[in-house]
């Protein structure tokens, strides 16, 4: 692939515009009598591609800008958005919160994060590669990734289509204690989903590469070729019976038990008593050798950034260390409703790194003596509140640390308060299209539901 240089990047002058905005609404918010303001203005423009069997299925541009303003009355809360950023329509809008807000009840855990919280050194992190690529480029590159798949292997029966998308992102977030972040980021994809065999025998795969720089994306080819790879292996799958079994996960559905962990020690759901980790914090909930750290500030890190979503500054922080649950992921909002501090999680999690105690997939493969290897989970059947984990699965049997057969339709399952201490290794095999930087994860025992 070709990267050409962008013949003029004018998104700082972009971000100074959108930085004018924020500060005239912050204007009108105090001019309205609002006691605290902060405001989101979003610029968006990008480029999306699908082809199927050689045929261009759809192009589509995008370019959008939106506001969305908050203010505040005392512990009074409203706000409002538009799409419309012209002085009118912002105006209106600012009207619109201020309306809100004066017809609400007031919530004592209402208001701006602390001004003391704010970032101070504002800076980037390689984050910005935008991908002046014109629209047969992109139709060519997409053509090119599914014509490698479906002639990787001749039981490539089909194709669901491949899809390239590219796009780049400004954001400017204000508010009334002068606190002023612009941000500009990219992101480009390139996927493709293949389906192999024959009658009821067939079965679906997909491959798809995506990164924040074009120069970090998976050639075409390869992304082609994978996919065939992963269809073709699904091919003929065989029942397995039900019992406890160690249960390998891939990286890209080992990251689901972290997402699993972070929504259980998120302050929404705990100051909502909805969380099986309420009352955890400081209590070892996973194995000592495991930890979880962020990273807010990698570079080219997929989530990096300075600040949250309510301009408190990001720093490094360990969120388990040596299994023991060091932090909850709280807004400020949510702090004070616990009555606690904001750990700057308004907006979720940045970059997370997990220890590693093994080399990777081939080596935990390698060791399994008889179990399951997850490569795709279904539906959403983790219970946050209680624990409860029940979800459907394919993947492959294993016995003897060698692959017998593909594996479908089984559910497995357990509770997150025993899957998590259970857990005997992690790999180095870190999956980097995710912010959640973990690899394969080995369980030493879940409850496997196949056949008798």
């Amino acid at each position: 692939m070709s990267f050409p240089t962008p013949a003029q990047d004018d998104s700082r002058q972009r971000l100074d515009r959108l930085s004018e905005l924020a500060r005239d609404v912050l204007r009108l918010c105090a001019a309205r009598g609002a006691s605290q303001a902060e405001v989101l203005l979003n610029e968006d423009r990008g480029l999306s591609v699908g082809v199927r069997l050689g045929e261009v299925e759809t192009v589509e541009r995008t370019r959008d800008r939106s506001l969305a303003v908050t203010v505040y009355f005392g512990r009074r809360k409203g706000n409002a958005s538009t799409a419309d950023l012209q002085p009118g329509s912002l105006q209106a809008t600012v009207e619109q919160a201020c309306a809100i807000a004066r017809h609400t009840e007031p919530d004592p855990a209402h208001g701006l994060a602390d001004a003391e919280r704010m970032a101070g050194e504002l800076r980037e992190f390689d984050g910005w590669h935008p991908w002046p690529l014109e629209v047969e480029a992109a139709i060519a590159l997409a053509v090119e990734a599914e014509t490698a798949g479906r002639e990787a292997d001749p039981r490539v029966c089909n194709s669901e289509g491949a899809n390239l998308s590219s796009s780049e992102s400004l954001s400017v977030y204000a508010n009334s204690h002068g606190f002023l972040g612009p941000e500009r980021g990219s992101s480009h994809y390139l996927g493709l989903s293949l389906i192999a065999g024959r009658g009821e025998g067939m079965q679906r795969d997909y491959w798809y590469t995506s990164a924040l720089a074009p120069e970090d994306l998976e050639a075409p080819a390869a992304v082609g070729r994978r996919a065939a790879e992963r269809v073709v292996a699904r091919l003929s799958p065989r029942p397995v019976k039900t019992g406890q079994y160690p249960v390998l996960f891939v990286p890209e559905t080992a990251r689901s038990l972290i997402g699993h962990l972070l929504a259980a020690a998120s302050g929404g759901a705990l100051y909502r008593q909805a969380s099986f980790l309420l009352g955890a914090l400081g209590r070892r909930i996973l194995p000592p050798w495991f930890g979880l750290a962020e990273r807010p500030h990698l570079m080219r890190g997929l989530r990096s950034s300075c600040f949250d979503a309510e301009g408190v500054a990001t720093a490094d922080a360990d969120i388990v260390r040596e299994g023991v649950l060091e932090r909850y992921l709280l807004s400020s909002y949510s702090a004070r409703k616990l009555g606690m501090q904001s750990t700057g999680h308004a907006g979720g999690v940045t970059n997370l790194v997990a220890t590693a105690n093994a080399s990777g997939y081939a080596e935990l493969l390698a060791g399994l003596d008889r179990g399951l290897v997850v490569t795709e989970l279904m539906g959403q059947g983790a219970n946050t509140v209680t624990g409860d984990y029940s979800r459907g699965a394919a993947g492959f049997w294993v016995e003897n640390g060698a692959i017998v057969h593909p594996v479908d339709e089984v559910t497995i399952a357990g509770r997150l308060q025993d899957i998590f201490p259970a857990i005997e290794a992690v790999g180095a095999d870190v999956d980097r299209r995710s912010h959640i930087g973990i690899g394969s994860v080995l369980v030493g025992r879940m409850t496997v539901a196949g056949q008798g």
